[in-house]
């Protein structure tokens, strides 16, 4: 059984996306051990309490200094024991001591196709505004393991979306939710809950 602690900064549709498909058994051999997240408000709260997942709150606001927050995201994933780590809308920058405790067990959702529209600054409805300031005709949706660059680990699953020429960057950012990330993210943890995700020569290879 692969347990999972998914961290999340707002709604939490993408927790809510991976609590429905376990509970429907499109995501088999998983559970969700806890959620951490790094905003009081954060709805996302509210989806794990009402489905019994334990949730807690690690905000910098609480800490007298980033390095202490820090530990203190670090202790409380630690209390959790996952075997893997989600990053499901998590805006926190994930510091090297996370990334070298679980190495190779850290995924995240990223509302793009990497490498287009990565890196610094492009985060949340950033980059629906950058895909239709472009002038692209397809975006997407990546899940990546993350590694100490900036979305630059191995890529496990991509998918596409179509822009429309009447899109905003609201309407655009539901239609990658709804058509991509919802479907990848839960797939991805699946496949690595069975045993189907390995890291070859640097990149991820999925077997089918």
């Amino acid at each position: 059984m692969l347990k999972i602690c998914v961290l999340v900064s707002g709604g939490g549709t993408n927790l809510q996306a991976i609590i429905d498909r376990i509970a429907d058994n499109t995501i088999t051999n998983t559970e969700i051990c806890g959620v951490i997240s790094n905003n009081h408000g954060a709805y996302a709260l509210e989806r794990a309490k009402n489905s019994g997942i334990p949730a807690r709150c690690i905000s910098p606001k609480d800490y007298e200094s980033r390095d202490v927050f820090n530990a203190a995201l670090l202790d409380g994933i630690n209390e959790m024991k996952p075997d893997l780590v989600v990053l499901a809308g998590f805006l926190v920058s994930i510091t090297p001591d996370i990334i070298r405790q679980y190495n190779g067990r850290i995924i995240n959702i990223h509302p793009s196709l990497i490498p287009s529209f990565c890196g610094k600054g492009y985060y949340g409805l950033h980059v629906h505004e950058a895909v239709l300031a472009r002038g692209v005709k397809v975006t997407g949706a990546t899940v990546h393991f993350v590694d100490e660059g900036m979305d630059t680990g191995p890529i496990i699953m991509q998918k596409a979306v179509e822009v429309q020429s009447d899109d905003t960057p609201e309407i655009l950012q539901r239609r990658v939710m709804e058509q991509a990330e919802w479907i990848i993210l839960p797939a991805a943890i699946n496949n690595i809950a069975n045993g189907k995700v390995s890291i070859v020569d640097g990149k991820a290879v999925v077997v089918s």
